[in-house]
């Protein structure tokens, strides 16, 4: 989170530059799918240094493979020198900015309130919310940033967020057991998944390791595999909307069983936090199913298993 956006709404600006009379109404749905993509050209230190930026930051975070890559595209290197003012308060949002390099002050009203020490950044509240510069941003040193225009970052963030939770929404009143949670429930559970793509053969989750994440198919399917003594067996393969990882979550031990990708795979992950933040109504349910998943593996492996101690 940025400096600038702890700030209340922007006071008049001081040096009488152009102002935004009112914000432009904002309709997701009407964005076109098809937008010309922009493409600035860059070397390999620049996308190396980028990419690495990029990565830490929340606003991010959430971008999927293909989207984060047209963030990469998008931007574009911005060179500055000391005392040039990079936004001034009051006027309109043209880019997001992130600190390369270099140090800068935070004015509201020609009253220094913060700085940046080679590193945040600063310009997204004008382009999320069509509101002026709640802030000036001096150039205290010579510098570099990495900028975004307005168009890709309202197209990629806001656009790609509302299209992301649409279609998780969807996704989601298709799986039986969140048949049980509330509307708004399943909007928070669609803001939370992260999807993520598996070639042929890869292995998702590995038998014995510690468990992090909670997996729904979006596309494909999932093989999942055991290995006892060291007989290793399918006991089970999971198609679009259906889900695995729970067991480990659960239970808080290690993984029973490995997940391999059928085909190019798409599933929606979950990590642990948001696990158990917001599918507790659903924990009996699949406490439930582990006393099937018991019973199956008895009839593969031949022997009584315990998976767990955790049934209700």
């Amino acid at each position: 989170m940025s400096d600038e956006e702890d700030m209340a709404g922007p006071p008049p600006s001081a040096r009488g530059r152009r102002q935004s009379v009112c914000a432009e109404p904002f309709n997701p749905n009407a964005e076109p799918d098809d937008a010309e993509k922009v493409v600035h050209p860059k070397t390999d230190e620049q996308r190396t240094r980028l990419q690495h930026a990029l990565h830490s930051l929340f606003l991010f975070k959430s971008l999927d493979m293909e989207r984060f890559a047209e963030v990469m595209d998008a931007m574009f290197e911005r060179k500055v020198v000391t005392g040039e003012h990079v936004i001034d308060q009051g006027d309109s949002g043209d880019n997001f900015y992130l600190i390369d390099s270099g140090n800068y002050s935070i004015l509201v009203n020609d009253n220094k309130v913060g700085s940046y020490d080679g590193e945040g950044t600063f310009g997204e509240l004008a382009l999320m919310y069509n509101t002026p510069r709640a802030a000036t941003i001096i150039a205290d040193t010579d510098g570099s940033l990495w900028a975004l225009d307005r168009a890709t970052f309202r197209r990629i963030l806001l656009v790609g967020a509302f299209k992301k939770r649409k279609m998780y929404e969807e996704f989601l009143d298709a799986v039986p057991m969140l048949s049980s949670l509330e509307r708004y429930e399943r909007m928070s559970l669609a803001d939370a998944l992260q999807s993520e793509k598996f070639p042929d053969g890869q292995c998702i989750i590995k038998q014995g390791e510690e468990a992090e994440k909670f997996f729904l198919v979006e596309k494909g399917d999932v093989v999942i595999r055991m290995e006892i003594d060291a007989a290793v067996k399918e006991i089970a393969k999971v198609e679009k909307g259906g889900y695995f990882g729970e067991l480990a979550l659960v239970t808080k031990k290690p993984r029973a069983a490995s997940a391999f990708a059928v085909g190019d795979v798409t599933l929606a992950s979950l990590d642990v936090g948001a696990f158990e933040r917001l599918l507790g109504p659903c924990m009996d349910i699949m406490k439930r199913n582990f006393t099937s998943y018991e019973e199956q593996l008895s009839k593969i492996f031949g022997t009584s298993l315990n998976l767990t101690d955790a049934r209700s």
